[in-house]
């Protein structure tokens, strides 16, 4: 993705800036607030993350610039599905680090100076003290940037192996998409049923208010798009967790308990085919 992007990206800088030559303290970073610099944050993660797309739950989102030009992005989201890592309490004080990307000029040791900045950031600001993370071998990740960060690795064994063609961008999605909000819109409109605000709050799809006989048809819909939909199969994802706490005792008792529930692997050094 940075070779792809590297000449437009580098034609986009002002004049006279030589990017070779800047380093990680010629850079800002910034939680974002407003709706324009969040919508510019995804549309950078669509240009520079392998996946190109966004988690639905994000709840946190961070920027990184150089003279108020986007130069990284990390999003932190709800979990998949939440762990008992930390015991039973660990939904209140998960996160997952859902997307990030730097520009393609960007220096060494960015992505990791950024990625601490935005873990002490939660730390300071939040009640998160657990930030987990995955790598993909499917795009050759090792979880580079979470090695250099120190995070735990918990091995190979998570994700589901088994992702769909989405019938309607063409694009990898997991099982989830097919249950979404946006999706259960699509088959409605398909089937001719028009869609009431009242069936939803957020993100989540609210049954009860629906039909007896559009909640069924629409549920049939999802299973027939998710049957009938090309399956490709994944290896499992590299798995990290980052434990810190909001003072060094309670850093030190965090991931003593931590390391009292959990098993803790060597980093892995080869990357998938």
């Amino acid at each position: 993705m940075r070779l792809d992007n590297l000449h437009e990206d580098v034609s986009l800088l002002p004049d006279g800036v030589n990017y070779k030559e800047l380093t990680v303290s010629d850079f800002d970073f910034r939680f974002i607030t407003t709706k324009a610099d969040k919508d510019a944050i995804v549309q950078f993660i669509k240009r520079h993350e392998w996946l190109g797309t966004i988690t639905q739950y994000t709840t946190h989102y961070f920027g990184c610039y150089y003279k108020d030009i986007l130069a990284g992005a990390i999003l932190f989201s709800m979990p998949n599905g939440f762990s008992k890592i930390l015991g039973d309490d660990t939904s209140s004080i998960e996160r997952l680090i859902s997307r990030g990307a730097c520009i393609s000029w960007s220096p060494k040791c960015l992505a990791s100076a950024f990625m601490m900045w935005c873990i002490n950031w939660m730390v300071k600001n939040t009640q998160y003290r657990l930030f987990t993370a995955y790598s993909d071998p499917t795009a050759k990740e090792l979880g580079t940037i979470y090695q250099a960060c120190n995070f735990y690795y918990l091995g190979q064994k998570s994700g589901t192996t088994t992702r769909y063609i989405n019938p309607y961008t063409g694009k990898l999605v997991s099982d989830r998409f097919f249950r979404q909000r946006s999706a259960y819109k699509k088959y409605a409109k398909e089937l001719g049923i028009a869609w009431d605000n009242s069936w939803t709050e957020g993100t989540r799809i609210l049954w009860h208010m629906m039909p007896d006989d559009v909640a069924s048809a629409l549920r049939n819909a999802s299973k027939i798009k998710q049957q009938n939909a090309p399956k490709v199969d994944f290896p499992p994802k590299h798995k990290y967790a980052y434990v810190l706490g909001r003072t060094k005792n309670e850093t030190k008792q965090l991931r003593k308990r931590f390391l009292s529930m959990n098993k803790v692997y060597q980093y892995p050094r080869e990357r998938g085919k």
